[in-house]
């Protein structure tokens, strides 16, 4: 894979191409790993901003020595947790860079993160979406993430989660990148106005993403760009009750929103009959009221989705054979939560 910079070039660190933006909240010392392992970037023309959202584990005290002397980190804090999505769309206002990257307070990036994440920027010009490779924090042999995709029944997953490191697939489009460790042309993220905030977290990046396909834009996943991921450290692991409840109603609002008509409602009876299954499968580990809860407040909000939805679809170029061609339709591909990328 060619280098971002090569001999003749170089790189003014004060005319920074793409700014950073970390969202905190009790990330605990991952977040000072990060801040360093960001400082030591080879590719150093970029600005970092930190939205704090209220933590109360001392980590943004903690973390600001590691970046004290060094202009180009700059920090928010909230006087209350406004969400991840939000607080990234609080960021992304501020700023006036070409390149917007999203890294989460427990992804460790590798020296080279950004510089591949900026060399693949060149190599695919029509792309304005470009996902990391995530490693399991705890053994980097074993993946945390290549990309999300997304069943299409309505559930989106992280690709490649838990498989060996060996499986990840070559450089090439996904439905999603993970903003775990994500780029974005700013330009882009603001005209679809970022974030859905009413998510709060979880599947937000999966419909940014999704809106941003319908209007005709690709996502490619860098395997090259690599972060150590700690995984939901500041929610409390993927299966708590808050990431349950969260993914739960989010998820069905993804669907509701993006799913062009002619699929949606073909595919409305195998997204409730998912949800069922899913019901069932929490009320077996316990998790049944989370999920229960994250259902009736979807639908509790379905008015207001059924409104966005008109406008999400108003603004549709994507064809409905190019969208379906971005799902995953076979069941086998989701559970077994396959990385390949898109074909």
């Amino acid at each position: 894979m060619p280098p971002a910079v090569t001999a003749d070039q170089t790189i003014d660190a004060a005319d920074p191409a793409v700014t950073v933006v970390i969202v905190n909240f009790n990330a605990g010392p991952h977040l000072t790993a990060v801040l360093t392992g960001l400082r030591n970037q080879s590719y150093p023309a970029f600005r970092a901003i930190i939205v704090d959202n209220a933590s109360s584990d001392g980590s943004i005290a903690a973390a600001r020595p590691a970046v004290r002397d060094d202009a180009r980190f700059d920090f928010i804090e909230s006087r209350s947790n406004i969400g991840f999505a939000a607080a990234n769309n609080l960021a992304a206002n501020g700023t006036d860079t070409p390149w917007l990257a999203l890294l989460n307070p427990d992804a460790v990036p590798t020296t080279d993160w950004l510089e591949q994440l900026m060399a693949a920027t060149d190599r695919h010009p029509d792309a304005v979406m470009f996902g990391s490779t995530q490693l399991n924090m705890a053994n980097p042999e074993i993946l945390d993430g290549a990309g999300d995709r997304y069943f299409a029944a309505g559930i989106p997953w992280r690709g490649g989660y838990g498989w060996p490191r060996t499986a990840l697939p070559p450089e090439g489009e996904v439905f999603s990148p993970c903003a775990a460790a994500a780029l974005y042309r700013t330009d882009i993220f603001r005209a679809a106005s970022g974030f859905e905030e009413s998510f709060f977290c979880y599947i937000e990046d999966v419909d940014l993403a999704f809106r941003l396909r319908l209007r005709g834009h690709r996502c490619i996943q860098v395997p090259a760009a690599i972060v150590h991921h700690a995984g939901s450290a500041t929610s409390g692991g993927a299966n708590s009750a808050f990431a349950r409840y969260h993914g739960t109603r989010n998820m069905i609002w993804c669907f509701v929103r993006n799913m062009p008509a002619p699929l949606f409602y073909p595919l409305l009876p195998f997204h409730i009959g998912t949800l069922l299954v899913l019901w069932l499968r929490a009320c077996w580990s316990g998790m049944n009221q989370p999920v229960g809860r994250g259902i009736i407040d979807a639908v509790r909000g379905l008015a207001v989705a059924l409104a966005q939805r008109s406008r999400i679809q108003t603004a549709r170029k994507a064809s409905t054979a190019q969208i379906a061609g971005w799902l995953t339709w076979n069941p086998a591909i989701y559970l077994r939560r396959s990385p390949a990328s898109l074909r």
